[in-house]
């Protein structure tokens, strides 16, 4: 994961500076909040000094960000594996990665034993319906004539109640098999079983994602995975806060998703879930935030940029992007106007990036002339 919260001066670099002071032939100093000292200075023309913007430094409460990378999943919430609902052979598959289908749509039409066992268990249980709804006509009648026992009378309309439940629960199995209802309509109707083929349903709307099975495949109902489904207008991101960032997370922080592409295209998101406990390997915990995919464009197991802003407000010294330069050591510096066309460089530390904002460490006080815009330019003229 990329985390670019804090960027301090390398140890290295810290000690060499410090040795240097000691023997008093440096100009370099280490970045602190007091730090007066600059690494170089340049002086410019009134010509070139109308180029150069500045703005004096002052602390100011902001929201830091928290920034890592994350993975492109889709909406568990929106999103199932279709499990083989009958067992036999795959007949037929239907539909293709990337359709669309909505609930009840047949994905893969199966031969199964399990339909025609479905299909007899249901003629039999609507036999013994119309029997025991003839035998409960029968008993009332006679019972209204004196001629039977009010405990047969009951016996008979609760064997009627039971096969009924039969004959439901066999129509119900007719449909968890994949008969569609004109089907179903027509065995109820005693009319020839249209053979022994089920379908495998879509059982939410959305988009095949994933096709796991192949023509002539034998299916065991209930274990074989099919297909995954997912609706693709929102997806989920996961990233990874470290310990030292985690505090600013929250559910319902705002967040912000970049894809890395040269387009750079950027999503809004919101954290949803954030992890209970820290990975014992990477020390950092799971977040997840749920992003609108507009235009489809975040796919599956996409890597992505991700800034979370904090929850907690704080004071402290921030200057824009433009502001902030790197030396050759990748170490971030800044100029300070100190008046009559003169500039000094200085070293400073970062912390956390804040929309178009650096928050800064050590290395500047409040009050002190920061070059906000033409820095470039200012570090080209002393490389003259």
């Amino acid at each position: 994961m990329i985390r670019t919260h804090f960027i301090w001066p390398s140890t290295a670099a810290l000690v060499a500076g410090l040795l240097v002071i000691a023997c008093g032939k440096s100009r370099n100093a280490a970045p602190s909040e007091t730090a007066t000292a600059s690494d170089s200075s340049v002086t410019v023309t009134d010509a070139q000094r109308g180029q150069i913007l500045t703005a004096a430094v002052e602390e100011q409460p902001f929201s830091p960000f928290v920034t890592t990378t994350g993975t492109i999943n889709f909406n568990g919430e929106k999103s199932t594996q279709v499990l083989s609902s009958i067992s036999g052979p795959v007949v037929r598959l239907l539909v293709d990665l990337g359709d669309s289908v909505t609930p009840g749509r047949p994905l893969a039409t199966v031969s199964s034993p399990d339909f025609a066992a479905a299909v007899a268990g249901y003629r039999k249980a609507d036999a013994m319906w119309r029997n025991a709804e003839r035998i409960a006509t029968r008993d009332e009648k006679l019972f209204a004539n004196d001629a039977l026992a009010r405990s047969e009378l009951d016996q008979a309309k609760s064997d009627l109640a039971a096969a009924a439940a039969d004959r439901d629960a066999g129509i119900q199995q007719l449909y968890a098999l994949g008969v569609d209802s004109a089907s179903v309509e027509a065995i109820r109707e005693g009319r020839a079983a249209p053979g022994t083929q089920s379908a495998i349903r879509a059982p939410i709307a959305g988009v095949i994602v994933e096709r796991l099975i192949t023509p002539g495949q034998l299916l065991q109902a209930g274990a074989t995975p099919t297909f995954t489904i997912a609706d693709l207008s929102s997806v989920w991101v996961i990233g990874s806060v470290f310990e030292g960032d985690i505090g600013l997370v929250r559910v319902g922080s705002l967040a912000m998703i970049t894809l890395m592409n040269a387009a750079a295209d950027s999503f809004p998101g919101r954290v949803n879930y954030v992890g209970a406990e820290v990975d014992p390997a990477s020390k950092a915990t799971l977040v997840r935030i749920v992003v609108p995919n507009r235009g489809g464009a975040l796919r599956g197991n996409m890597l992505v940029r991700v800034e979370i802003r904090g929850t907690r407000a704080r004071r402290g010294i921030v200057i824009p992007v433009s502001a902030v330069l790197r030396d050759n050591d990748n170490l971030p510096f800044v100029y300070l106007d100190v008046g009559k066309n003169r500039f000094n460089r200085r070293r400073i530390a970062l912390g956390g990036r804040t929309g178009n904002q650096y928050e800064v460490l050590g290395g500047l006080r409040a009050g002190e002339l920061v070059v906000t815009q033409g820095a470039l330019y200012v570090n080209e003229v002393a490389s003259q």
